[in-house]
């Protein structure tokens, strides 16, 4: 895990064998939302659409599904239920409070316009949509989750064994019972062999936070945080540290020393692999991240073998494609064996680049048509086990006869794409802008509005110079035509203040 920090803006980098897999951003003023709490005002509720949206501060309106909907300004409200046989996953907000019942309540029964409700952020805004907000709150941490708004201690299923999920269930129960703490509690899968202390480490943080966020709750005015994720970093060391990272790096030496103490305090064998960085060369660049970041911000990714990939993001889906480019395969392969190489190889490259790029939604992949049926489910194969490196859920779907496969991924944060860029003002975001003879035609038609015989000494067609030199040149022909059209000379005079498409026509 590579961390570079400057006081303005928090990025960190994990590598696997060397290649960057992932890149996450945080800016001081663009700080992410998922997973802060907010006091809202519901301010529409639509009942056809069985949502709502909250005003919680943001730009934007957040938007609630009836399905994510509970009391929660009674602090305490929760669900019924009892102990379960949880599983990680329910984590997940959408999933921990349950998903809509065919008799559940619609939602103008239970949200009314004006109404303050306790809410937290699923997911980041994204283009033009506001947050996903629920009501089904969760706090995380390291070994646990606390879930208020429901009543049972579930275990993650990947803790097989059934001693151990006896007495890590044990030690939740007797700290609710001791401390009169009510709510759920999802036991992750690092907790297996913990110690007892460990665990009431994490609940006691929960009481504490949850008794602040009900202080909070009262004291503020709607719209207002009631509790605020913790930074990048801490998060991000919570939920991915383990004995399988050989490193930490970072470049920030009040950064580096909160992680240090934070490593101590819940993974102490593992405190010597961080270290400082005190090299004046940029560490991005010691370690070949920004680089990666550079190719990340294109659309076209190069393979080993010559073939390349090529990705485009929409505001519905990703679209990428493989093509084979240079590579030709060896003397004596076959077409199809070719074709399989590429693919085989573009499966690595495709999962690195949505991890690397945290693409989210709808994925389309077009690899190179294949005409054995073998070598499509090896492609397919080869593709879900990369998928399964990746922490974020996915699944993926083979959708032709050819090639085509559609791969979906929960998406809860805007792509590296976004956060890193802006749409160009030249283009206006659409990647084209119209050609030099488009414009020309479009100059012929405006000013034939003009009609003949225009008194004065001419006529003067201020335009950008790539237009200036087409119609002196290649569209020499259209410069006659408008001096016809008018029946006087035009003067054409070249403004490099103009934008390509815009031009202005005055009469002298």
């Amino acid at each position: 895990m590579i961390v570079t920090s400057n006081g303005h803006q928090t990025m960190v980098a994990v590598l696997e064998d060397d290649q960057v897999v992932e890149v996450s951003v945080e800016r001081e003023r663009q700080r992410g939302v998922v997973g802060n709490l907010y006091k809202g005002r519901v301010s529409r509720v639509l009942p056809g659409m069985q949502c709502a949206f909250v005003d919680i501060g943001l730009e934007r309106d957040g938007f609630l599904y009836v399905s994510d909907v509970v009391d929660t300004m009674d602090a305490f409200g929760r669900l019924e239920g009892g102990d379960d046989e949880g599983d990680e996953a329910a984590a997940d907000p959408a999933e921990a409070g349950g998903r809509a019942k065919d008799d559940e309540p619609k939602i103008e029964a239970l949200l009314k316009a004006g109404q303050e409700v306790l809410v937290q952020v699923a997911k980041e805004p994204l283009g033009t949509k506001g947050a996903r907000l629920t009501c089904h709150v969760t706090m995380a941490g390291r070994f646990l989750v606390f879930l208020p708004t429901v009543d049972h201690v579930g275990v993650s299923r990947k803790i097989e064994a059934r001693d151990e999920r006896s007495r890590l269930r044990s030690i939740v129960r007797a700290f609710r019972e001791a401390e009169g703490f009510a709510g759920g509690v999802i036991i992750r899968t690092a907790a297996a062999g913990r110690p007892e202390a460990d665990l009431v480490a994490d609940l006691a943080y929960f009481k504490r936070a949850w008794e602040e966020i009900r202080r909070n709750l009262d004291a503020s005015t709607c719209p207002a945080v009631v509790y605020r994720e913790q930074g990048l970093v801490a998060k991000m060391i919570r939920d991915l540290l383990s004995e399988d990272y050989s490193a930490i790096r970072i470049d920030n030496a009040a950064e580096y020393r909160r992680v240090r103490d934070l490593v101590q305090r819940i993974m102490p064998s593992l405190t010597p692999r961080v270290k400082h960085y005190t090299k004046a060369f940029p560490i991005f660049q010691e370690y070949g991240v920004q680089s990666e970041i550079d190719k990340a911000l294109r659309s076209k990714v190069w393979l080993k073998s010559g073939g390349y990939i090529v990705i485009n993001q929409t505001e519905a889906l990703v679209a990428i494609d493989v093509n084979t480019g240079r590579f030709v395969g060896k003397r004596n392969d076959r077409l199809e064996d070719t074709i399989v190489k590429t693919n085989i190889e573009a499966v690595k490259e495709i999962v690195r680049q949505i991890r690397l790029r945290d693409l989210g939604g709808i994925i389309v992949l077009d690899f190179i048509d294949m005409e054995e049926r073998k070598n499509r489910q090896k492609v397919s194969q080869a593709l879900d086990q990369e998928l399964a490196r990746d922490r974020s859920p996915s699944k993926a779907v083979q959708v032709s006869d050819f090639g085509l496969i559609i791969v979906t991924r929960k998406r809860v944060k805007q792509s590296l794409e976004r956060v890193m860029t802006q749409p160009c003002p030249y283009c206006s975001g659409t990647g084209v802008i119209r050609s030099s003879a488009t414009i020309c035609y479009e100059i012929l038609d405006e000013v034939a509005k003009l009609g003949s015989g225009v008194e004065g000494l001419g006529v003067q067609l201020r335009v950008n110079p790539d237009i200036a030199r087409a119609l002196r040149e290649e569209e020499a022909a259209v410069l006659k035509e408008l001096e016809a059209a008018v029946g006087t000379r035009v003067i054409v005079k070249a403004d490099p203040h103009l934008h390509h498409e815009q031009f202005d026509v005055m009469v002298l």
